[in-house]
C-alpha cells in the first residue's frame, strides 16, 4: 500500500460534540485510502513533536476528500481543533491494512463502534451496505449517528441511558437478539474483550480495530506492539505491530 507525506488543505472544521472534532481536508491520498486505516498528521508546533493517529472516517474520492472525526486528548489534537478553512496540515498515509471487504462477501456483517471508534465504522457502512450498525456512546451526544442512518438501520446504547439502551454495544445484542453471521468493529479496549468473548462464545469471525500509542506509524519504532496467538514468521515471537500488521485483526489471532 501506498504511503506518502503530504500538504492537505482545510476545507473545514466543525465541532460535533465536547471535544469532538470533524476536519475535511482536501488530499488525492483518498485514491488509496480504504475504511479502517488512518493517517498520521503532523502538528506545527514544533514543541508537541510527533504526530497523531488518526483513523479515516470517511473517503469521498469524487471530491478528493478525507474526513476525519478525532477527539482532543491533548496538545497535539488540541492544535488540530484551531485549524480553519484554507489551512494546511501534513499528514502521512494512507496507513494500516484497514478492513478486508470480501471477508463479508455473502454475510450478515454488523459494525459496532464505541466511543472515538465510531468515526472509521462510517466509511465501512458506506462501503457494506446495509449492514446493522451498532454504536456505544457516554452520552445522549450522539455524533455521526445521522450520517450512519444514510447506510443501515442503527442502534445506540449509552453508558448513562440518556438514549437508546442503557449499557453498550454488547448489551445491544442480547436486547434486540441479533444474530449477525461476523462483526467488524473499533472502540475502547473493553469493548473490544466483550466483542472477542462473544464471537469465540458464538463461533462466529469478529475483525476488530485496536487503538494504540503510536509514534511513526510505519513500524520502524515498536511502540504499538500487541500480544498475538501466533508467533511472527519473521521475529518468531508473539508480537504483532498495530500500525503495519494492524490496526484491524481478527479478535481470535490477538490476546487483548
Amino acid at each position: 500500500m501506498a504511503k506518502k507525506k503530504c500538504r492537505a488543505t482545510v476545507l473545514g472544521q466543525q465541532k460535533l460534540a465536547e471535544g469532538i472534532y470533524d476536519l475535511q481536508l482536501e488530499t488525492d491520498m483518498v485514491k488509496e485510502a480504504k475504511p479502517g486505516q488512518f493517517v498520521m498528521v503532523f502538528p506545527e508546533n514544533a514543541a508537541n513533536l510527533l504526530p497523531r493517529p488518526i483513523s479515516i472516517c470517511e473517503i469521498i474520492k469524487e471530491k478528493n476528500i478525507l474526513r476525519l472525526v478525532y477527539r482532543v486528548a491533548g496538545k497535539g489534537t488540541g492544535e488540530f481543533s484551531t485549524l480553519q478553512t484554507g489551512d494546511s496540515v501534513a499528514i502521512m498515509g494512507p496507513l494500516g491494512n484497514g478492513y478486508d471487504l470480501t471477508k463479508a462477501e455473502g454475510k450478515k456483517v454488523m459494525l459496532m463502534g464505541g466511543g472515538i471508534g465510531i468515526p472509521p465504522m462510517l466509511e465501512l457502512a458506506k462501503e457494506l451496505g446495509g449492514s446493522g450498525i451498532l454504536l456505544g456512546y457516554r452520552d445522549a451526544n450522539l455524533f455521526l449517528k445521522e450520517d450512519m442512518e444514510q447506510y443501515g438501520d442503527v442502534y445506540v446504547a449509552t453508558e448513562d441511558g440518556s438514549a437508546g439502551t442503557k449499557g453498550n454495544v454488547c448489551t445491544i445484542i442480547e436486547e434486540k437478539k441479533l444474530q449477525p453471521d461476523m462483526i467488524m468493529a473499533c472502540g475502547p479496549m473493553p469493548m473490544l474483550r466483550a466483542i472477542k468473548h462473544y464471537a469465540e462464545t458464538t463461533g462466529i469471525p469478529a475483525f476488530i480495530s485496536l487503538e494504540e500509542r503510536m509514534a511513526c506509524g510505519v513500524g520502524a519504532c515498536l511502540g504499538c506492539v500487541c500480544k498475538t496467538t501466533k508467533k511472527d514468521a519473521h521475529s518468531h515471537v508473539n508480537n504483532a505491530r498495530v500500525c503495519t500488521d494492524g490496526p484491524v485483526f481478527e479478535a481470535a489471532d490477538v490476546e487483548i
